[in-house]
């Protein structure tokens, strides 16, 4: 039975890694549906992403694959399997509610499986979709204490991707290391511009003429994580912190909605910091 599955490489680069990869494809039969690929230059590292067809031995086509390329490549091949996420939130809607509509709508080729809270706000929004909504309050606990039910949660529903869906809260470095490039944060500026809390009143009291938003990868270091896709809008003198925060709001959920996209589809290589989007 034929299957459609995408192939992700890279490793440094080398002479004639392209035709040696398609060949590789070619001699187990599998069709090139889409192919992009990408050198960094700085670093010599080479990225590419293959779309495929046909029926797949995946045993003698990755001992294939190793043999040919350099040593440290990464190869990985994904199916069309719905990914799984659970979604972390406080208590603003607009992002989580672009989500769950997009993916009412199959817009979002994705499994939601569990949205939970910090507070009870959000709950009779989730439900309305047949989604599980669990709270776990953060008060009388440290940060730790709460991260670690926070985890025990998550791991209950093996998520391919944790997103953060305007979660107001630092998750710990213990929390962060363990889900690595696998938690998709927004952030409501144009980073790495106004880092950190309030960056609407931030960026109202510098008179900016343009705010957006940043998804991110989480990292240990508050918004350095590396960045998924970024939007700006036009702004002037006469909005208010307040309207800015209006206005940012629709770019967020934009912003969001793209970059989980981009992770559902097998689209992001991270590599020293940064996205290659392929």
């Amino acid at each position: 039975m034929l299957e459609r599955k995408v192939l992700l490489t890279d490793c440094p680069d080398a002479k004639g890694l392209i035709a040696t990869i398609t060949n590789i494809c070619y001699k187990h039969q599998l069709n090139i549906l889409h192919n992009n690929e990408f050198v960094d230059f700085e670093t010599k590292h080479f990225f590419m992403r293959t779309e495929l067809e046909g029926i797949f031995n995946e045993q003698t086509f990755f001992e294939d694959l190793r043999l040919a390329l350099p040593e440290k490549a990464n190869v990985r091949l994904v199916g069309e399997e719905k990914k799984r996420i659970v979604i972390l939130v406080t208590k603003e809607a607009h992002c989580l509610g672009d989500i769950l509509m997009k993916n009412y709508y199959g817009a979002l080729n994705v499994e939601i499986a569990a949205v939970i809270g910090n507070h009870d706000t959000l709950r009779s929004l989730v439900e309305k979709f047949g989604i599980p909504f669990f709270c776990i309050s953060h008060h009388n606990l440290t940060r730790v204490e709460h991260d670690q039910l926070l985890a025990a949660k998550i791991d209950e529903f093996a998520p391919d991707y944790i997103v953060l869906a305007k979660y107001m809260r630092v998750l710990n470095p213990e929390f962060v290391q363990r889900y690595p490039n696998r938690v998709i944060n927004i952030h409501h500026s144009f980073l790495p511009a106004f880092i950190g809390a309030r960056p609407y009143q931030q960026a109202y009291e510098r008179g900016v003429k343009i705010i957006g938003a940043t998804a991110h990868f989480i990292n240990n270091e508050l918004d350095q994580g590396p960045i998924i896709m970024q939007n700006v809008i036009n702004v002037d003198h006469t909005y208010s912190a307040e309207a800015m925060m209006k206005a940012g709001r629709d770019v967020e959920k934009t912003v969001l909605s793209k970059a989980l996209d981009l992770a559902l589809s097998d689209k992001i290589f991270v590599f020293q910091n940064k996205t290659i989007i392929l």
